[in-house]
């Protein structure tokens, strides 16, 4: 399994006090020297955290895989297309959310218009698609006829649900999505909300190959520092790969 780190929080940090730290280019190469397989960078269209700089820097240094995430209609596709990071992760946005709340709304007609739009334009500049969507089958469905590489599963639901019942069958419902995206012929990711106390259930389930996690690991950063947290994440998804019990 992959475990990229999203490094959208370390600029959350920086632009809290509008200054220059701390950077997050710089908090990448630990990342990387701390062993993550990438990195996953939101730029929004408002730039609330990461800016155009950030990216561009990111995109001439890193070492590892670039995976951008964006929303479908904005002028950030455009620097996607430029830059051709190694993925584009289409997902929605609101002005008003503090992080992104859900899945793609691909039922409805208009979102599904600008999404696919945009795929095509991204898979013309040479770049791997994902959307990111809740683990319905309809969203699932429609990203496959969309002709996106893979989809990334909202796991807030599961991340939010009360330990017992509600999260297992939360989990039951992302191990049901990757088996159908699967299917479908489309690579399965997963992220939001996943901690330390909650990500083993989820990376042992095989179909997934790819965790997106950030705001968990920036946190554990505050108080042991940025490479031992990564490491630690890191070690926890290993051991769920590695156990007999993995689903």
């Amino acid at each position: 399994m992959r475990f990229f780190v999203n490094i959208d929080h370390v600029a959350t940090v920086r632009e809290a006090r509008r200054t220059d730290e701390p950077d997050p280019v710089r908090a990448a190469v630990l990342v990387e020297l701390a062993g993550a397989h990438g990195l996953t960078v939101h730029l929004r269209e408002d730039r609330r955290h990461v800016s155009d700089r950030d990216v561009r820097l990111l995109m001439e240094t890193a070492r590892t895989g670039i995976n951008l995430e964006l929303a479908a209609a904005t002028d950030v596709l455009d620097i996607a297309c430029e830059l051709a990071p190694m993925q584009a992760t289409l997902v929605p946005e609101k002005r008003e959310e503090v992080t992104t709340e859900g899945g793609l709304a691909l039922t409805n007609d208009g979102v599904r218009s600008a999404t696919g739009k945009a795929v095509e334009r991204l898979s013309q500049a040479g770049i791997r698609t994902s959307l990111f969507i809740d683990p319905d089958d309809d969203a699932l469905r429609i990203s496959a006829e969309l002709g996106v590489d893979a989809v990334e599963l909202h796991t807030g639901e599961y991340a939010n649900a009360l330990a017992g019942a509600a999260q297992t069958a939360q989990l039951e419902r992302l191990s049901a999505a990757s088996e159908r995206g699967a299917d479908l012929g489309l690579a399965v990711h997963a992220g939001h909300g996943l901690t330390y106390e909650n990500v083993t259930p989820v990376a042992r389930i095989r179909l997934i190959e790819e965790l997106n996690i950030g705001h968990s690991v920036i946190a554990r950063a505050v108080f042991v520092g940025l490479e031992r947290a990564v490491r630690e994440m890191g070690d926890l998804i290993a051991a769920a790969r590695s156990g007999d019990d993995a689903t």
